[in-house]
């Protein structure tokens, strides 16, 4: 038998014969001629590189860091001057600026990312699936559901075990107003894959159903299991957005500070703490929180919610300010092929031309006939004075047996204010009184319209018996 030599020395003391014995094991150990590296002995694994993890994270269809998109996408040019035929590069390329886009809300990154994927097609025109999944994603980002839904169904032709194709699909159903079909591509993609961003789907597709416990789980099951801290803070700000939703603001505030903690980029959490805070009488904070937002992710929908608290503090022009900002961001992604009509629609019905919101949302609800543009089409109806034409919408955006299953307040609200405009006293008290409880501070503006009605309405007649409306 081989094994580490030790020489025929004169005898030394036993301390010392003792510690060569144990330097001799820790250092090697030879079994049959081979030497063994013993396991306490390798050297770690090296730390994945930024471009490694955002690859990691692109190709799996999950958040991934700023830094670390900029790295690989800086990498992957580098790579693409030097061999341009490369078709997995080009399709790497573009997933990778769909992200940049959405974490910067700047769809010049969409204009970028199509020229990338349309060339990884051109080089590659056949069995492209990496290109049609990164496709999916920019029709999904522009808010093109119809288009994303054509590109990931012609992805899962040609994979259809890929599991990171269904989130995609999953996306462009719920945006189309199809909840059966996204219910069932999450089953099947619950038959692929399991993991966070499996939870963290499943929890989407709860929360429209109105399972908001349900939702609430997965997502917290999706923040322990998550990776990456851009990956894990991004689950906990859709975790703030449904306690804020279900109106527990403290908790809300609580998962989106933790968010920030984790990745400072994560501006959409930024613009959660500015929500709660408002709630919360914090006023200061507030405008601060919703300020450091819009100045790194400005997204249409913020500047929106900015104007709409300066105008509930009085400050008109500033908040007219922040409406010419909704406007701007609106034209810019219009010009990059993004799709912001229902923003733009929500602003005209209640700061702008109502007649001009029911045009938009019209259009919008024809491409898009989901809960949320039922909503608004509802909503820009009633301010134009179209309340018969309202309801059934607004009825579709709050019956769960219309497809209308997420609880929302401000969907409740406009439901009663619409009821209440028809006389229907009993159902506007219904829903103004549901949306108060759903959550009593679901909009600076809307709360006190809301109390300022069920006021009005009263208590129910008790001469008048059961209230059938």
């Amino acid at each position: 038998m081989t094994e580490c030599a030790m020489d025929d020395k004169p005898r030394e003391p036993r301390r010392r014969v003792r510690r060569a014995l144990i330097a001799s094991a820790a250092g090697c150990a030879v079994l049959g001629g081979v030497l063994v590296v013993l396991p306490w002995e390798r050297e770690a694994p090296p730390a994945p590189t930024p471009q490694a993890r955002a690859l990691a994270a692109v190709t799996s269809g999950v958040p991934a860091a700023l830094t670390d998109l900029a790295a690989l996408t800086e990498e992957r040019e580098a790579h693409l001057k030097r061999h341009p035929r490369d078709a997995r590069a080009w399709a790497v390329l573009g997933a990778a600026r769909v992200e940049q886009g959405l974490r910067l809300a700047d769809p010049a990154y969409w204009t970028r990312a199509e020229k990338a994927l349309r060339t990884s097609l051109k080089v590659r025109p056949e069995g492209n699936a990496p290109a049609l999944r990164g496709l999916a994603a920019l029709a999904n980002a522009r808010r093109d559901f119809a288009e994303a839904r054509e590109w990931g169904e012609a992805a899962r032709k040609l994979e259809p075990k890929r599991w990171t194709t269904y989130p995609l699909l999953i996306e462009a159903s719920a945006g189309l107003g199809d909840e059966e079909e996204a219910a069932q591509l999450l089953e099947k993609l619950k038959k692929l894959r399991s993991g966070p961003a499996v939870m963290a789907r499943a929890a989407a597709v709860y929360r429209d159903k109105g399972w908001r416990e349900d939702a609430a789980a997965k997502l917290a099951d999706a923040v322990s299991a998550a990776g990456e801290p851009a990956e894990r803070a991004a689950y906990l700000e859709r975790a703030g957005q449904l306690a804020w939703e279900r109106g527990d603001r403290e908790d809300a505030l609580r998962q989106f500070q933790e968010a920030v903690r984790i990745d400072p980029e994560q501006r959409a959490a930024q613009a959660g703490q500015g929500r709660a805070l408002a709630s919360l009488g914090r006023m200061t904070e507030a405008l601060s929180a919703y300020r450091v937002a819009l100045v790194k992710h400005p997204r249409p929908e913020y500047a929106l919610e900015l104007g709409e608290l300066y105008e509930s503090l009085g400050l008109k022009q500033a908040a007219q300010v922040q409406y010419g900002v909704l406007r701007e961001r609106v034209r810019a992604a219009a010009a990059h092929g993004a799709d912001e009509e229902l923003v733009l629609g929500r602003y005209e019905a209640d700061h702008g031309d109502a007649e001009a919101a029911v045009r938009r949302l019209r259009a919008e609800w024809k491409r898009h006939p989901s809960t949320e543009v039922a909503d608004a089409l509802g909503w820009a109806l009633h301010r134009a004075g179209e309340h018969e034409e309202a309801l059934p919408f607004a009825v579709r955006a709050t019956e769960g047996t219309q497809g209308g299953g997420v609880r929302s307040a401000l969907y409740a609200f406009h439901r009663g204010m619409i009821e209440r405009s028809l006389e229907r006293y009993g159902a506007a008290r219904r829903h103004l009184t549901e949306a108060l409880q759903i959550n009593p501070w679901f909009s600076p503006l809307r709360v006190p319209q809301a109390k300022a009605a069920l006021n009005r309405l009263g208590e129910p007649s008790v001469q008048a018996g059961p209230e059938s409306h």
